[in-house]
């Protein structure tokens, strides 16, 4: 294959992956970032401690973890359809890469929030802050930093999620790599498309890393 043939595909490839990607990072932080909060409220000598609830979104993310994302992928086809109209193509792709990728996050999220300062919390407590100001101007101000790196981490993860997806119905460059490269032993298109994989994580990685530094130096000042 020639590279005026290549460039179309690939780059149809690359905006498709970043689509599937960014859409379902923002969902899977709209889900796994309450998730996250309410793992850590619900312990035990948390805020709102209640076992029961903490024990049953425990394991609901602890199953949804579990599950390999390929099951999961062909499971979650009829629910797919249900809520997109169908199971193929860059958007469908977007609901199965959320559900996969929200109890992955809620545990980062679980862990940025429990590394911030209890001493910070109980002084907002004593002078009569509520929960919900608590958790806006303590926790999540105070774990933002390990919140973007968790980010950041889930983003990569999902790269591979949908590059998995192009195998069942999805698009993107896992698609390209498996139809115009594997299915058609072309080793050259294989390798530009990992390369093209790798460059993406490379940067998304780089801007990940820059801003929880940012934000790292702006708290030290800050304090």
């Amino acid at each position: 294959m020639t590279w005026s043939e290549m460039q179309p595909l690939l780059t149809q490839g690359t905006y498709d992956t970043l689509y599937m990607v960014l859409w379902s990072a923002l969902v899977t932080v709209i889900g796994g970032l309450p998730l996250g909060v309410l793992l850590v409220l619900t312990d035990k000598g948390g805020l709102l401690q209640n076992t029961v609830v903490n024990k049953v979104i425990g394991v609901i993310v602890n199953i949804g973890r579990s599950l390999p994302f390929i099951i999961l992928l062909i499971a979650l086809i009829p629910f797919t359809t249900w809520v997109v109209g169908t199971f193929i193509g860059p958007t469908a792709m977007i609901v199965p890469l959320a559900v996969g990728a929200i109890p992955f996050f809620a545990r980062l999220v679980e862990t940025a929030i429990r590394e911030v300062d209890h001493g910070l919390v109980e002084a907002v407590q004593s002078m009569g802050g509520s929960i919900p100001t608590i958790v806006r101007k303590v926790l999540l101000p105070q774990a933002l930093p390990s919140l973007v790196s968790g980010v950041t981490t889930t983003l990569i993860v999902l790269i591979g999620y949908s590059a998995m997806a192009g195998a069942v119905g999805g698009e993107g460059l896992g698609s390209k790599a498996v139809t115009y490269g594997f299915q058609r032993f072309d080793n050259q298109f294989m390798l530009i498309t990992v390369a093209l994989l790798i460059v993406i994580v490379t940067v998304i990685q780089l801007i990940g890393d820059l801003t929880v530094r940012l934000l790292a130096r702006r708290g030290r000042t800050a304090s």
